[in-house]
């Protein structure tokens, strides 16, 4: 998902903070991340403050620590359904934001990175390497 955010947010002009391990700094950097944080040498609550906008991937502590980086009236967007937020949102599909993420992909602003591919039949296996969290992009099935 970060990869994806990344682009997303430097096309509506965002100033992008990432984290992750350093192996990965180069690709977020050549996706437009302006500053990268290695969250296994740093605590990112600690060094980013102010922040208006916080994608939240992975929930627990994260959403808590991730919190103390937002501005007074920031915004914390958590893809873990089952985290502490006070307030869900449902999201509906819209016809108008799937044109403009049409728009950047055909305009070759957002590109997905693809780690892997897995027949079908491997799903399981494609599944282990997954929980493993070592990969660099998405692991794909096909048919």
């Amino acid at each position: 998902m970060g990869h994806l955010a990344v682009q997303i947010a430097k096309s509506l002009g965002a100033h992008v903070i990432g984290t992750a391990r350093t192996e990965k700094h180069a690709l977020l950097k050549e996706l437009g991340a302006d500053e990268l944080i290695d969250y296994t040498a740093q605590d990112f609550a600690d060094v980013v403050h102010d922040v208006d906008v916080v994608l939240d991937t992975i929930g627990g502590e994260y959403e808590e620590r991730s919190t103390r980086t937002l501005r007074t009236g920031g915004i914390l967007v958590s893809l873990n359904p089952f985290g502490g937020a006070k307030v869900a949102v449902m999201v509906e599909p819209d016809h108008t934001a799937l044109e403009r993420l049409t728009a950047l992909v055909d305009q070759g602003k957002l590109r997905p990175i693809v780690a892997q591919t897995f027949p079908l039949a491997a799903a399981a296996h494609a599944h282990e390497v997954g929980e493993r969290n070592q990969t660099t992009g998405k692991l794909v099935l096909t048919i």
